[in-house]
């Protein structure tokens, strides 16, 4: 445990003597010029700072091109001290979030439905599990909320049912489809569920659950159905457009998913995934206002003010207040790509997605693609006793790719990302060729001086395994978590 504490922090805190540490406030204010230079010295002094510049990345940067870049920074730089808490004051903010809202719900074909800003995926999620709860206790008297969720599903309905006290059954998925067990759903539900969850598509390995199954058992059954497409994003909403909701031969086929589904009450989309807006924008999507009431949070008994606010005091500590140049740099970024940008980035981002699984089921012998994923994440695994993934991973992560290492089973993915409308050419979708020539050297390589590491675990954010058994798995979190605040 401690050689694995200590490579944690190899890998994310700077270390010599060259390094400065600021750990308490200058006497004396800086100047701009030293703030910029000092920042440009972080970043030289961690090998990883702009390291996704080469394009050898999984997710993470959604889109690479320096006019995006140029619009979300005008847009922030314009809104800076904005504040959608005082609507009063920022009006212009206000208008600019409602239709954000608006553009994303009908982009899922609700365009009456009824939506909130929040800043990520987990908080969406987070909404909508506090959502159903308060609906299921208002309307059905639930007083023991339960969800069910395919073991495919995010970690952020487990979180937000640990914060709001609901029990999780956890259902799993087809090792060959990777779709939820429909069936197990069905002996799971009881007078207590009060949500279903299915994805479109899932983080793991890319893979959509069978939304319209769920739907039905929501509807007979009268509880929620969340869809998760905080990673599908704007690419799945384009993908019959693009005339890429089916594969040949039937492969890599995308099932209806968005509110025409009936029984779909909730969807989670991440703008600041395909959306390509600014980190820390995702929005949640209701089928209608009077189940998105049960969202917020009223006190009309507070001294200080008459209060109401769309996001609880537990999930999101900035409560009221909120980053108005988020929401100018989110409508910014939708307006700049519009309908047609987004449609081309799909089409790039899921053709390369599509390459990379076709080359790895044709060439690669050694490995296999789990399931058959629609749109932008490609998971690999090993079907040879002498290959071990995860030690492919990390023979990836020596040619300086950043990709995601799995369990359940041991796997790793990529989630293709493109450059957009751009003359700077750095994501995934130009490194394609790249990847696939690393991805056979890695497997070669893998097989000829395999480690045994396959009882390793990966920490989301540090892109290759580390060396803990599954056993210590919680430790190895949390000592994760203590290096992010060791300055």
């Amino acid at each position: 445990m401690d050689k694995a504490r200590l490579d944690i922090e190899n890998k994310l805190v700077p270390k010599g003597a060259d390094v400065t540490r600021h750990l308490a406030l200058p006497e004396q204010g800086q100047t701009p010029e030293w703030i910029l230079a000092e920042m440009e010295k972080m970043d030289s002094e961690m090998t990883g700072s702009n390291s996704w510049k080469a394009g050898k990345l999984s997710g993470a940067v959604y889109h690479g091109g320096d006019d995006m870049e140029r619009v979300i920074v005008a847009a922030y730089a314009k809104y800076c001290v904005s504040n959608p808490l005082h609507p009063d004051v920022f009006p212009a903010i206000r208008k600019m979030e409602a239709e954000i809202v608006a553009m994303t719900l009908k982009l899922f074909n609700n365009p009456d439905g009824a939506g909130t800003m929040t800043s990520g995926g987990t908080e969406s999620i987070i909404m909508s599990v506090k959502t159903h709860r308060d609906w299921a206790r208002a309307v059905k008297g639930i007083t023991e909320p339960e969800i069910i969720i395919p073991s495919s599903g995010h970690a952020a309905f487990d979180k937000g049912a640990a914060y709001l006290k609901i029990k999780v059954h956890s259902i799993p998925v087809d090792p060959y489809t990777r779709k939820v067990d429909l069936k197990a759903v069905k002996r799971a539900i009881n007078p207590n569920t009060i949500m279903l969850v299915g994805s479109t598509v899932n983080f793991p390995d890319g893979n959509q659950d069978d939304i319209e199954g769920l739907g039905k058992l929501a509807a007979k059954y009268k509880t929620g159905l969340h869809v998760d497409c905080c990673l599908g994003s704007f690419v799945v909403p384009y993908l019959e457009k693009a005339g890429l909701s089916e594969g040949a031969n039937g492969k890599y086929k995308l099932y209806p998913f968005d509110f025409r589904v009936p029984g779909v009450t909730a969807i989670s989309c991440d703008t600041h995934k395909y959306g390509f807006a600014p980190k820390g924008s995702s929005v949640i999507m209701y089928r209608d206002a009077e189940l998105r009431r049960y969202q917020y949070y009223v006190n009309p008994d507070w001294s200080g003010k008459w209060l109401a606010v769309s996001t609880p005091v537990l999930v999101y500590p900035a409560l009221g207040t909120k980053p108005g140049a988020l929401i100018a740099g989110t409508w910014a970024a939708m307006q700049y790509m519009g309908s047609n940008g987004y449609l081309e980035s799909c089409r790039s981002i899921v053709t390369c997605a599509r390459t990379i699984a076709d080359t790895i089921v044709a060439s690669i012998p050694e490995l296999y693609i789990l399931g058959s994923p629609p749109a932008s994440v490609v998971a690999f695994a090993s079907k040879h006793p002498k290959v071990n993934v995860l030690e492919v991973g990390d023979k990836m992560s020596q040619r300086g790719w950043h990709l995601n290492a799995l369990t359940g089973p041991p796997a790793v993915h990529i989630a293709c990302t493109t450059d957009g409308v751009s003359s700077v050419q750095r994501l995934t979708v130009d490194r394609v060729d790249v990847f696939i020539a690393d991805l056979k050297d890695s497997v070669q390589e893998a097989k000829v001086q395999p480690e045994g590491k396959g009882s390793m675990v990966a920490l989301y954010g540090l892109g290759n395994s580390s060396a803990v058994g599954p056993a210590m798995v919680g430790q190895l979190a949390s000592a994760f978590l203590d290096t992010l605040y060791k300055a």
